[in-house]
């Protein structure tokens, strides 16, 4: 995956805040994005134990549900270990490259959830989801063919949050990157251009990631 695309976009969905913290918060601008790879999958409870060789902390017997309760933190921990075993070189996707492929990449249609303009055919969330994660892979895909980049679980990226270039008004936060929304969370949360944001040793039922590296 690489190439041009507009990230964000203008929006007046009500996901919090102010109007304007809102607007300024997803302001469209150019990106180009270096090629990389990200994967198809959240990266599940059966992967961490495969990996960690310990049950996942959020463990609740769905090994095809993406692992959760992880923090930032102790991804790298994972990721390092992976490396080691696979001789690869494997990361969390940043802010940038995270919304290209949700957005399809170059094959992009411009649905405002990753792979249609409805959220229930691509995501998991408040409406459908019930009290939990669902294995990966059960909705349709995206352009991309990749699946729950909306919904299912908030996936961290390697990145802190930081202002838009187009924003004036917001601000450098200690937090890393959250995108995709969640199984216990609203439509708005789930479209392509949300963001959010959490302290790196944050642990959540709701926090999960998947994979990247570069080409």
């Amino acid at each position: 995956l690489g190439g041009y695309f507009v990230m964000g976009g203008h929006d007046d969905v009500d996901d919090g805040g102010t109007p304007e913290m809102r607007i300024a918060d997803e302001c469209p601008h150019d990106v180009t994005v270096k090629d990389f790879s990200i994967a198809k999958y959240e990266v599940t409870q059966a992967d961490w134990f495969e990996v960690m060789g310990t049950r996942p902390p959020d463990f609740n017997d769905c090994q095809a549900c993406p692992v959760a309760k992880v923090s930032w933190d102790e991804i790298q921990v994972f990721i390092n270990r992976l490396n080691s075993i696979r001789g690869q070189t494997f990361r969390l996707p940043t802010e940038e490259e995270w919304e290209f492929a949700a957005r399809g990449g170059l094959k992009s249609k411009g649905y405002q959830y990753s792979g249609s303009h409805t959220a229930t055919e691509v995501a998991w969330f408040t409406d459908n989801a019930g009290n939990g994660p669902r294995p990966v892979g059960l909705l349709q895909p995206n352009e991309l063919g990749l699946y729950d980049m909306s919904g299912n679980i908030w996936e961290w990226c390697s990145d802190a949050k930081v202002p838009y270039p187009c924003d004036h008004i917001g601000k450098v936060f200690d937090s890393k990157i959250l995108r995709g929304g969640s199984f216990s969370h609203r439509v708005s949360s789930v479209r392509v251009r949300d963001r959010n944001a959490r302290d790196p040793a944050t642990r959540l039922p709701t926090l999960g990631f998947r994979l990247a590296r570069d080409l």
